[in-house]
């Protein structure tokens, strides 16, 4: 990973990134400037899908959640360049995307500095032919072989003691050839250990379950957590 340090902000890019990039990269003004935005993902947040030469892109501003929120909705304390959220995660996804890992590919992150505060972005490539699990369930369901292919891809993750924070539906990606995790926004590399490990499943279960709530025809039932956990114990 190359850094590039201006007055005031990072700039962290993978082998992959165009040694051209700048600040203005990462914010959407620039690719609005350019038509270059193709969509957006609207959550509390936006994320915004942009196109750069053959390539597509996900770019993506961090927001705080939480009481935290009430006093800042984006600002961070800075204790270093390498604790700041946009490039552990991006170094996290940098290290699995070598493994082989199902996660998007790492471009570039950017913090903004100012005094003891930062903000941060992030940029993954996009994943061609995806969609997230809601979307999925909510217009089909899954065989059981899916399901448990999803759980086998989860327990890969865990077997190299991966943590995602915020495992849940959404978060889950699936293409006519396999299924990927995204958002590794406070994931990190642990021990593997059974109890963060089941409670990442179980996070992910009170997903579906809050999902069926809002969408009682969404496709998901007792019989396919069992095969998703059949594939888990299996992988």
């Amino acid at each position: 990973m190359q850094i590039e340090n201006n007055a005031n902000s990072s700039i962290a890019l993978t082998q992959d990134c165009p040694q051209s990039i700048s600040p203005e990269w990462f914010s959407v003004e620039h690719w609005q400037k350019t038509d270059s935005v193709t969509g957006s993902s609207r959550g509390r947040y936006i994320t915004w899908f942009v196109a750069h030469e053959s390539q597509n892109w996900v770019l993506r501003h961090y927001y705080r959640g939480g009481l935290m929120e009430k006093f800042s909705k984006d600002a961070y304390l800075y204790t270093g360049l390498k604790r700041t959220r946009a490039f552990a995660e991006l170094a996290l996804l940098e290290t699995l995307y070598e493994e082989s890992f199902a996660v998007p590919k790492p471009i570039a992150a950017h913090i903004q500095r100012q005094g003891l505060w930062y903000r941060g972005d992030i940029i993954i490539e996009h994943i061609a032919d995806s969609e997230d699990l809601v979307a999925k369930l909510s217009r089909e369901a899954m065989s059981a072989q899916q399901w448990q292919a999803l759980g086998a891809c989860i327990a890969k993750f865990h077997q190299r003691g991966v943590y995602h924070a915020d495992l849940n539906a959404k978060n889950i990606l699936i293409t006519p050839k396999q299924f990927y995790l995204i958002d590794f926004d406070r994931g990190e590399l642990r021990a593997p250990q059974k109890s963060w490990q089941q409670a990442n499943l179980d996070r992910l279960l009170r997903s579906f379950n809050k999902e069926k709530g809002k969408l009682d025809s969404l496709h998901f039932n007792e019989q396919n957590w069992q095969d998703l956990m059949q594939g888990y114990q299996q992988g």
